[in-house]
């Protein structure tokens, strides 16, 4: 394990990236643009930028991010013509990424095996003949990944209602769809209520279920800040992260001459896989002990009386929890919990972030709601340098949803849609991720559509996913790589190839620029600056218009006109969309403009018009004797399914994937060692699951537990 994150090998990775793409000139100027107000956007995560952002505002992985995307390499007919589907199948999916950009678009011929080459428009003819053959609108599903445009996502979703039917899976179901959950029932809005201004005034930081290190690395930074500021960091994770521990930031010359690495977590706590619920009621129980001694000591009763409701069946629910319990299913000590109580407690701002180790769980939803009931309970919520901050991971996932990617639309956002298009807009629910997933399985869907991501790979279950997709009459993905679902597809497939965000986007009406939304609400342009790396590229608004075009042909929405001038479609979001009046205007302040949440300005946006304290017990996860519980994660060179590098430095793994991390005195107990290779198998209600080949590697994890990469442990997952 890396003792401390960023500083000479982040430069260096860096470095060998750009090299490995062939692109160290063209990476490099991309990099000396990237979020910056002239230039383009990160299409890696959504961590936003700070106000007086530097030349060099960009991380690591940022840099593998913009480093895949520039590079030479492309792949098209000769690639194809060179490898049948059954032998690219056979390659890995880090073989696979490294091949280079996708440059024509492809069709598959299932007599040779291979995909050919294809025109857009005759492309375009066969999407739009395959939806207008089938029997209801619902046998079509739209899925879309978080790299897709504000812009792109809107006309997305208007092509898909316009076809009939709101089957639109995104990304957000795989990753913080418990969040917009359950902060939807407690405060009103599914986002984020804090800003990055929040992170310079706050008291603690509470970083729980969440690798930045890895994940968010620019977060690094800002957190760097708050301890520089002598604020309090509180790490609450069951892997001890490098990221989390201490850091060197690559753009601090005095701290990259002496090696100096900057503290992050000034106290590190980790429960046992499962755990966070347990330990969040252990803290209020001890910060309502505390209470009870000195009354309006710890509770924010001003804030609690007007701005809330239910609070006494929550402290009814956290009286009933005996120590025991909590102890047992946090993993825990009750000291440590009653130390990290008095930190929350003496704390005056406090702003809680969280990402995926909080919201894939089946208890997800209630294990947010009892952390927000804590930030409730001390008034932490609408409040300058406090507030609630989930994490988005894809760098426009939240701007996603908000331009309707949803499968379960409001009245007023159709209401909206409608009359401004005067188009009649489907209102029953559609598939998510696994209803769609579960459609295709039954032989429900006849045309299946990929805006960017690996659908066959993000999913747990791989094999049950591979099943559903090949049972569609066609599937087809707008892509800037090859991956594994453009090789498990149905019966007639596409692969269309999209320009990358760093690239011009040369529209009828001239260049274009793009908007994304942060996780902190902030929208801001984006406009590439680097030559396409094939002429034969489409902007995703422009595929999206050209099968819309070919499908709908009586329709009143100039689609291709549209996708010639996006000014457009923004004119047409500020017309749909709350927040979002004046879009054009607005866009060129320096930095983008901040869409307003509700709750953090204290207006609650809920049944009651209060902020709901909603109460839960925690969950009792107790294992038969000798089983472990596992999570999966990312490796440092890796981007949800992107795998860069078998390496994932910040851990001490190099050149492997298929490694299970271990406490040690757990592999001793079952006489393991890291020379072996052993089988790992789940158990669920449906069956025994396995996967072979995985070998062990001692680690800082608590007891009973393991940890091992996605997606080579998918098939492990229900």
């Amino acid at each position: 394990m890396s003792k401390s994150a960023g500083g000479w090998p982040a430069i260096g990775r860096t470095a060998q990236e750009l090299l490995k793409a062939n692109a160290p000139l063209r990476g490099t100027r991309a990099l000396l643009r990237m979020n910056q107000d002239d230039g383009f956007d990160c299409p890696g995560c959504a961590w936003p930028e700070p106000k007086h952002a530097s030349r060099f505002e960009f991380c690591e992985n940022g840099a593998k991010a913009i480093a895949a995307e520039a590079t030479t390499r492309s792949i098209g007919a000769d690639f194809f013509a060179k490898y049948t589907v059954a032998e690219l199948l056979s390659h890995d999916d880090y073989w696979l990424e490294q091949q280079g950009r996708l440059a024509e678009p492809m069709r598959y011929d299932g007599a040779q095996d291979r995909y050919v080459p294809i025109t857009w428009e005759a492309a375009f003819a066969m999407v739009g003949d395959h939806l207008r053959q089938m029997d209801h609108p619902d046998r079509g599903v739209f899925y879309t990944s978080g790299r897709t445009s504000n812009e792109a996502a809107f006309l997305y979703q208007l092509f898909a209602r316009h076809v009939g039917t709101n089957n639109l899976p995104d990304c957000s179901n795989m990753c913080h769809e418990s969040s917009g959950e359950s902060m939807g029932e407690s405060v009103g809005v599914g986002k984020g209520t804090v800003t990055i201004d929040d992170f310079y005034e706050c008291d603690l930081v509470l970083v729980i279920g969440q690798n930045p290190g890895t994940n968010h690395p620019r977060m690094l930074a800002a957190l760097q800040a708050v301890r520089e500021r002598g604020a309090t960091i509180v790490a609450i994770n069951p892997l001890r992260e490098t990221g989390l521990v201490q850091f060197i930031h690559p753009q601090q010359v005095g701290a990259m001459l002496t090696n100096f690495a900057s503290p992050i977590a000034s106290h590190y706590y980790q429960p046992v896989i499962g755990g966070d619920m347990a330990l969040i009621t252990g803290v209020m129980k001890a910060l309502c002990a505390a209470e009870e001694l000195q009354p309006g000591s710890v509770f924010d009763q001003d804030f609690i009386h007007q701005h809330t409701e239910g609070l006494d069946t929550v402290l009814a629910q956290v009286a009933s929890s005996e120590w025991s319990s909590i102890e047992e299913e946090s993993g825990l000590t009750q000291q440590a919990i009653e130390e990290l109580a008095g930190l929350i407690a003496k704390s005056d701002k406090i702003i809680a972030c969280w990402a995926m180790g909080l919201t894939q769980h089946r208890h997800a939803v209630p294990t947010l709601q009892q952390l927000i009931n804590l930030m409730l309970m001390r008034g932490m919520v609408g409040k300058p340098g406090a507030g609630l901050c989930p994490v988005r991971g894809h760098s426009n996932v939240q701007g996603d949803r908000t331009m309707g990617i949803y499968e379960k639309p409001s009245d007023e956002f159709i209401d909206a849609l409608e009359q401004q298009f005067a188009v009649p807009c489907p209102r029953k629910h559609g598939y998510d991720v696994v209803a769609a997933i579960e459609a295709m399985h039954a032989n429900k869907v006849d045309v299946f559509m990929g805006m960017g991501g690996n659908f066959v790979q993000a999913p747990p279950d791989s094999a049950y996913t591979a099943k559903a997709m090949q049972n569609c009459g066609l599937t087809f993905h707008v892509s800037t790589k090859l991956n594994r679902s453009h090789l498990i597809h149905g019966r007639e497939a596409l692969i269309l190839p999209c320009l990358g965000r760093s690239e011009i986007d040369q529209q009828t009406s001239g260049p274009q620029r793009v908007t994304v939304e942060d996780s902190m609400s902030m929208v801001h342009a984006s406009e590439g600056r680097l030559k396409p790396i094939s002429d034969n590229l489409r902007s995703e608004p422009a595929i999206v218009a050209g099968i819309a075009a070919a499908t709908l042909n009586d329709s009143p929405i100039p689609w291709l006109e549209l996708a010639g001038d996006y000014r457009q479609i923004r004119q047409h979001i500020s017309a749909v969309i709350p927040g979002f009046e004046n879009f054009e205007e607005r866009l060129n302040t320096p930095g983008g403009f901040y869409l307003p949440g509700g709750a953090r300005e204290r207006a609650w946006r809920t049944s009651s018009g209060k902020a709901q304290f909603v109460a839960h017990d925690f969950p009792r996860l107790a294992l038969p004797e000798g089983q472990l519980r596992l999570m999966t994660m990312r490796s440092h060179d890796q981007y949800n399914t992107t795998v860069y590098s078998k390496h994932d430095r910040y851990r001490g793994i190099h050149g492997e994937r298929m490694v299970i991390f271990m406490n040690p005195y757990d592999m001793a107990a079952r006489n393991l060692s890291s020379e072996q290779r052993v089988r790992v198998v789940s158990i669920h209600t449906d069956g025994e699951r396995s996967v072979d080949g995985f070998r062990p590697v001692p680690y800082n994890i608590p007891r009973g537990c393991a940890a091992a990469y996605f997606p080579e442990a998918n098939p492990l997952v229900s």
